[in-house]
């Protein structure tokens, strides 16, 4: 039996490489291009007749990319691929998981049907899960989620001395608590309000017992930042000095990243959405999830 094809799509190249070493996997080549009128092109410059692929490709800035990543999984079939899986390190549309408002869609449902029409299995990183158990209640194919924790506690362990972690809302507080007991470290969590997405406001537990750590805000999505920003600056307030920022997914959008810097004195992230700020690598983490089902 012929080892897995792996293929990176467009700005996956380097962590398909990474999955295809570290599991030993071959590593296929895509080409793709835009058409001048934005139509996408692409053509599988490797044989996938008779083999099991593995496409990678995270769906931060979905909408652009998922069409491409359709057609990839489609000429792959039509080429004779007998099975073809979908590593997406960063899985959108989890967000509108009910009608908060009259006439919305309920995108996370419409958005797994499509993944699941196209692909025979899924695995990601960390998915914002909210009311949602698993992926299982909204993917028909097998659809496995590995998990970042070891990998963010290893990394703050190493390289920050006497961490507090800050949870970002009561929602992360199961997660930041297991963090926190992975190195022996203190954790707070934070009250948040939000109006709108750019409006939120957050208050700030008592630190007065900790001025001597390095507060770390966890987050599993960095988006526009406006949760960190509201905390670093209510922290700092309160004497720190030092304020350092982990998280999973680096989306940044905007002039995010870039007003952040200004407040933290560290940002780190995976690389499960491609970024400056990524330090910490979770392809040994995908790679063994996927080797259970390609």
């Amino acid at each position: 039996m012929s080892k897995p094809l792996v293929i990176g799509l467009p700005g996956n190249e380097s962590l398909a490489a990474q999955l295809a070493v570290h599991r030993n996997w071959d590593l296929g080549i895509l080409e793709s291009r835009r058409f001048p009128d934005g139509e996408s092109y692409v053509r599988l410059a490797s044989s996938v007749s008779g083999r099991s692929v593995a496409l990678v490709c995270t769906l931060n800035d979905p909408d652009p990319k998922f069409l491409r990543l359709c057609f990839t999984a489609a000429a792959a079939r039509d080429q004779g691929a007998t099975r073809i899986g979908l590593i997406s390190p960063y899985l959108a549309y989890m967000r509108q998981d009910k009608v908060f408002h009259e006439g919305e869609g309920i995108t996370s449902d419409y958005f797994a049907r499509i993944v699941s029409s196209q692909f025979d299995w899924l695995v990601t990183l960390d998915p914002h899960l909210h009311r949602h158990h698993s992926l299982a209640e909204i993917y028909t194919i097998p659809a496995l989620s590995a998990h970042s924790t070891a990998a963010l506690a290893d990394w703050i362990a190493e390289n920050i001395q006497k961490p507090i972690l800050i949870g970002p809302d009561s929602e992360s507080e199961q997660w930041v608590g297991d963090l926190a007991m992975r190195i022996d470290a203190p954790y707070k969590i934070l009250e948040k309000t939000r109006r709108g997405d750019r409006d939120v406001s957050v208050s700030v537990p008592d630190m007065a017992g900790f001025l001597d750590h390095t507060p770390v805000l966890i987050d599993d999505i960095v988006s526009s930042g406006r949760t960190m920003i509201a905390a670093a600056t209510q922290i700092r307030a309160k004497g720190f000095n030092r304020i350092d920022c982990a998280a999973v997914h680096a989306l940044f959008s905007g002039a995010a990243y870039a007003e952040l810097k200004m407040m933290f004195n560290l940002i780190v992230t995976t690389n499960a959405v491609p970024h400056e700020s990524n330090r910490i690598d979770i392809s040994a983490l995908l790679g063994d999830l996927a080797a259970q089902i390609v």
